[in-house]
């Protein structure tokens, strides 16, 4: 937020704007849910202005989070999932390590090789980042040449799980030609192993479900940046806050944005 105080010229507490955008990433509400909740605690606030809060700190939330991520396995699960955006289905990649942490998303109108090597780039651009600390908001979609020059070494899967979508050993064979995967990391299609990102999609699309989906890519992209941290801290992914701790996962956020819990 180019080290403005976040909640600067805001016309409500930060401590009330926080649980809202935090109750909306967690859990299965819509805007106007959220507007009637408030109105029971005697606060007017129009759901379009819950929108707005949404939108704005939901990339900031996941931007303060990564730095106290919690080290990921070498052993990555990668499936896609459908998302309604504009009344249109995209196709939502998404990766967990062996133990059901979450490593990145990417939102595609396409399913092919191309949406496949877009995001292991991704994928794999975050978590050499991530070992720095020095993740941007929204990282661009990294060339092939500029993301071979990064040490993949600590960062790169050892094995990747994927379905039996033809598309994959495409990408991972294209990724490995170009230098971008080592060529040590082992492709496996087998369905069963992937029953675990599976059960993940669930929980991000039961928030999806209330809102009847996203009316453009962008909202929709930052929408989902936060409920994919807030699925991170309710698994228990962050440094010090161990999973079903809520009063904790509600300090460390307040603390993330300087707010008294």
């Amino acid at each position: 937020m180019d080290g403005t105080p976040p909640f600067k010229w805001r016309h409500f507490e930060a401590d009330m704007i926080l649980l809202c955008v935090r109750w909306y990433l967690r859990y299965a509400l819509s805007y106007r849910n959220l507007e009637e909740m408030m109105a029971e605690r005697g606060l007017a606030i129009d759901h379009t202005t819950i929108f707005r809060w949404v939108q704005q700190y939901a990339p900031e939330l996941e931007k303060r989070c990564r730095p106290h991520l919690k080290p990921t396995t070498d052993s990555w699960r990668v499936d896609e999932t459908y998302i309604k955006v504009r009344k249109a289905w995209m196709y939502l990649y998404r990766a967990v390590d062996s133990e059901g942490n979450t490593l990145e998303f990417l939102l595609s109108p396409t399913r092919d090789a191309e949406a496949a090597k877009r995001f292991f780039c991704k994928a794999l651009y975050v978590a050499a980042s991530s070992a720095s600390q020095a993740r941007p908001i929204e990282e661009p979609v990294v060339q092939r040449t500029a993301l071979a020059r990064l040490n993949t070494a600590p960062s790169a899967p050892r094995v990747v799980n994927v379905d039996k979508n033809a598309a994959y050993p495409k990408a991972i064979a294209d990724l490995k030609a170009a230098g971008v995967l080592p060529a040590s990391v082992e492709l496996r299609q087998v369905k069963y192993l992937n029953n675990r990102i599976e059960q993940d999609h669930r929980f991000i699309k039961r928030l999806v479900k209330p809102g009847m989906g996203f009316f453009s890519v962008e909202t929709a992209e930052r929408t989902l940046q936060g409920y994919e941290v807030m699925n991170m801290l309710r698994k228990g992914q962050i440094r010090g806050v161990d999973k079903g701790d809520i009063r904790l996962q509600i300090t460390f956020i307040a603390r993330l944005f300087g707010v008294a819990a």
